[in-house]
């Protein structure tokens, strides 16, 4: 008869099944019982293996918690319903759940997220790149899922990020392309011609973002004191349902089958046909008689830096007055029409501007300025930060007009001019190489008493011979050959 074991020491035995069996008692459950895990082998040594294994993880406080684990697409909607969603900005709670119901879930969504594999991702990664997608665009995938899966192993759920194993695809940084000074002006003279001119003056003069721009309103515009407040942003957020059933409610708009090769119905769409819905589909919540929390919706920015007041320049301010003294007459205009949001840069209605069209609009006056496609963010916030560089403003005084929590993200903002480089060595050749300081020696003057100046001379004669032999000298050349 064996001894009786010991509270919480581990047992293996030998089944009738013909497997060897281990159980280790790792704690207790949620509801007081013990929570004992089984482990199974063919052999003896592979299960005290696997018994030790498990001991250790309990005595590290590295073991997973009870209970059968979640899929991954299961766990992806708990942590961005529950846990991201209390501290993502709406903008980037949107792109996380457009990113997982696009590629993480069709891509890895079946797998227990204790059985996830390093494998899994490696393979979801490389379908993703040889399906056109770009590498930032799985580098941001694979951040949104080793985030999620951090919080599991936090929570022991898992016991290893197996994200953290992986090497996602490098990416090469998206270099500026900013307007030069004529670019900027021709930039500007082309806006002039529309009612939108303060608009791009504002963001391309003071190097506003797209939403704080179209977001600013008169309550936050102090003209007396020439201080921006841009306290908030204008940002397009996705509709969600407000319904009990959001896949009812999209029923008429589902579309199971994927369309044919030439598709009539979606040739305007820039990024193709879009694909089918899933048998669980929960989209089309524009369409929600009950819809909430999307449209044209004003934000806060995303850092408290960010809503720092910035400094009009003084020559703006009749400019501002101006437009104000329009937007009024604008208002008398539209009578019962006008719908007051209090922005800066408003539609006649009175309705702020559509990011989608004003973004539409910055590609025209390209093309009218005669300028090659920039990003937007090319022709503000970066053309402003390199300007500045230019007129002589130094670095800290840049990231405090842009707003930049540091000044490493500023300096990806100002791009160096080859001008401005040709500039500086000729300057600093001149340093090192004066030209000729002194005038000529006038005849009364010999040439002995004209004291050289530096390199400007020319070479002077040596006076006095080396100490090697010609042998010797000859000697040393040919080893240095």
């Amino acid at each position: 008869m064996s001894p009786r074991k010991a509270n919480n020491e581990s047992s293996i035995y030998f089944g009738a099944d013909g497997w060897w069996h281990g159980r280790v008692t790792m704690g207790v459950k949620n509801d007081g019982s013990p929570d004992r895990r089984h482990r199974r082998a063919k052999t003896k040594p592979e299960i005290k293996r696997k018994v030790r294994e498990l001991e250790r993880q309990r005595d590290q406080g590295r073991a997973p918690s009870a209970g059968r684990k979640p899929t991954v697409a299961k766990w992806m909607e708990t942590y961005l319903t529950d846990i991201a969603s209390l501290k993502l900005k709406p903008r980037s709670l949107d792109d996380y759940w457009s990113k997982t119901r696009n590629d993480i879930v069709p891509g890895v969504g079946q797998h227990r997220i204790d059985k996830l594999q390093p494998e899994h991702l490696e393979r979801m990664y490389r379908a993703m790149l040889d399906a056109g997608h770009a590498p930032s665009h799985v580098l941001k995938v694979h951040r949104i899922l080793s985030r999620a899966l951090k919080i599991a192993h936090r929570r022991r759920m898992i016991s290893e990020n197996v994200a953290t194993l992986v090497d996602p695809p490098s990416v090469d940084e998206t270099e500026a392309n900013p307007f030069t000074q004529d670019e900027s002006k021709a930039f500007l003279d082309a806006a002039a011609k529309r009612p939108t001119l303060m608009r791009w003056i504002v963001g391309v003069g003071m190097g506003f973002r797209q939403g704080e721009t179209l977001g600013l309103r008169w309550s936050y515009v102090d003209l007396e004191a020439e201080l921006f407040h841009p306290k908030w942003q204008l940002q397009r957020l996705t509709w969600r349902h407000g319904c009990e059933d959001p896949h009812a409610c999209g029923g008429r708009l589902h579309r199971f089958e994927p369309c044919p090769p030439k598709c009539t119905r979606h040739e305007a769409y820039k990024r193709g046909c879009p694909k089918p819905c899933t048998k669980t589909c929960t989209k089309h919540a524009s369409a929600c008689p009950q819809r909430k929390e999307g449209g044209l919706v004003f934000t806060r920015p995303k850092t408290k830096k960010s809503q720092n007041p910035v400094p009009i320049p003084p020559v703006f301010i009749p400019f501002l007055r101006d437009h104000k003294a329009r937007q009024d007459e604008m208002r008398t205009a539209a009578a019962e029409l006008w719908q007051e949001h209090d922005v800066v840069f408003s539609r006649p209605d009175g309705r702020p501007l559509d990011p989608r069209q004003d973004y539409a609009e910055f590609k025209e006056l390209l093309t009218e300025a005669g300028i090659d496609d920039r990003r937007l963010y090319d022709g503000s916030r970066h053309t402003a930060g390199t300007i500045l560089n230019e007129l002589g403003v130094d670095m800290p005084t840049i990231m405090e007009i842009l707003r930049h929590t540091q000044i490493s993200q500023t300096r990806r903002y100002v791009k160096g001019r080859s001008h401005l480089s040709k500039d500086a060595m000729r300057r600093m050749g001149e340093f090192f190489v004066p030209g000729p300081q002194s005038p000529a020696p006038n005849a009364s003057q010999s040439p002995s008493q004209s004291t050289p100046s530096g390199p400007s001379q020319g070479p002077t004669e040596t006076r006095t011979e080396t100490a090697d032999t010609r042998a010797a000298r000859s000697r040393r050349r040919r080893r240095i050959r």
